[in-house]
């Protein structure tokens, strides 16, 4: 069975020993709602909750599929909801699917490759009787704000490598696994920014639209998942300017480092290129140089040598090119 919990609550408390299977009649009275959470469902459970909650055929296509982005989608009187989950995982960033059916005594919430699973989340909701006897939609902002939060940490996590890196850009360019780590993470953060923008325009829904299930008290809590959704996307884009930022310091200190060595290697060649230009004048071996029967000809074309290669070693280090 992949029915993690279920639990029926009245006057915000779970009434105790009402855990029952999908296929059970789930007699509620008034002022009971339940709450119903599947990981990986199989398609004939699916059907059988569908059938006697009167979700909508292709709202249940599309939480058995589990391909979709976030998204909000109103059927009579209920509402169905897809938000995506992410963890940090080996460098990468896994995201799963959290679908959620709402109605005005139910809420079935449906987990694809999450990690984080609502037992937690549950126990919490339920040290706060006053504000779960809201009903299912004080759920729905729980279940999205728990996701939401699961956010942070993968910016966190690549927001300190991507300081570490900015750190060492600026003392010595990049090797090629850092840069290769520089591209990794711009892709993960694009990716990662196109589900937050669903996301974003998902929970502005919630907060401004009226929609079933979902009291108008319950929009500042709503706002407050917008907000959260909002600040992540900025720390995004943020962080994938930085990375912009380090790759094109990068390309500079080793575009500075490879001048240095280009003039060195100029100042250099134009030095030597003093004793090779007389070595070669007098390699000729012309037979009228007067100066090669002269006592003191050979002395003084090395310290002619010698002056020239010293004043333009002088130049140079002055122009700091040596």
């Amino acid at each position: 069975m992949s029915v993690v919990a279920a639990s029926i609550y009245r006057n915000g408390r779970a009434v105790p020993d009402s855990s029952q299977p999908p296929e059970a009649p789930w007699r509620l009275e008034k002022g009971e709602f339940v709450w119903i959470g599947l990981f990986e469902p199989e398609e004939e459970e699916l059907l059988t909750l569908a059938e006697r909650f009167g979700l909508h055929p292709l709202a249940v296509e599309d939480a058995r599929v589990a391909h979709q982005m976030p998204k909000l989608e109103v059927y009579g009187e209920q509402l169905f909801v897809v938000a995506r989950t992410a963890r940090l995982e080996n460098d990468e960033i896994c995201y799963g699917e959290t679908a959620i059916f709402v109605g005005h005594n139910f809420i079935i919430t449906v987990r694809h490759g999450s990690a984080r699973a609502h037992s937690e989340l549950r126990k919490q909701l339920e040290t706060a009787p006053e504000r779960l006897k809201h009903g299912v939609d004080f759920v729905l902002h729980g279940v999205l704000d728990f996701i939401v939060d699961g956010y942070a940490p993968i910016i966190d996590a690549i927001e300190e490598e991507v300081l570490a890196l900015e750190s060492r850009s600026l003392d010595c360019p990049l090797e090629k696994d850092e840069i290769h780590r520089i591209f990794r993470h711009r892709q993960h953060l694009m990716r990662f920014s196109r589900m937050l923008g669903p996301m974003q325009e998902m929970s502005a829904k919630l907060e401004h639209l009226d929609l079933p299930c979902v009291d108008p008290e319950m929009r500042p809590y709503f706002r407050d998942v917008h907000d959260h959704v909002r600040r992540v996307e900025a720390r995004v884009g943020g962080l994938r300017e930085v990375l912009r930022s380090v790759f094109d310091v990068g390309m500079l200190i080793e575009q500075q480092q490879q001048s240095i060595v280009t003039r060195k290697l100029a100042a250099w060649a134009a030095i030597l290129a003093v004793p090779t230009a007389i070595a070669g004048l007098y390699g000729m071996n012309f037979e009228h140089m007067p100066e090669l029967t002269w006592t003191y000809g050979y002395p003084a074309v090395l310290l002619m040598i010698l002056t020239l290669c010293g004043l333009l070693y002088v130049r140079f280090r002055k122009v700091g090119w040596l």
